[in-house]
């Protein structure tokens, strides 16, 4: 329960913006965007959630979250609730980034990632650590 909170902040948090997700609650809709439920208990993952982790990923590393205790796991943890069904998902992940036909979630991730701000993003970072300790 608490992981699924987590991982709804995080999504939310970060996509918050273009999926219309309040950043208090994820399941709230703005009043002009499109709600999209970004919980991992719908069958599969969106491209812009991918994106969004994708995004984050690189974020993190670039605030250093990377060095911290249980990042990586955290991390790791996050893309395989998302990624399932892929035998190594963080290396899926990876490789989907690189396809021309991602580029755009990935475009748009960036832009809501900016939007958040660096504190909001830093938070999620910080949330990543703790996921395998929720559960």
């Amino acid at each position: 329960m608490i992981k699924s909170i987590a991982h709804k902040l995080m999504i939310g948090l970060l996509c918050g913006a273009s999926f219309g997700i309040s950043l208090a609650y994820a399941e709230t809709p703005t009043a002009d965007a499109e709600n999209i439920e970004v919980t991992p208990d719908h069958n599969e993952t969106t491209p812009e959630e991918l994106a969004a982790i994708y995004v984050l990923s690189q974020l993190c590393t670039g605030y250093g979250y990377d060095k911290e205790p249980g990042y990586k796991e955290g991390y790791a943890s996050l893309v395989k609730e998302n990624m399932p069904d892929e035998k190594d998902p963080v290396q899926a992940l990876e490789q989907r980034a690189k396809q021309k036909d991602f580029q755009k979630y990935i475009i748009e991730a960036q832009s809501d990632a900016k939007k958040a701000g660096d504190q909001q993003n830093k938070d999620i970072c910080g949330e990543i650590s703790t996921l395998n300790k929720d559960s």
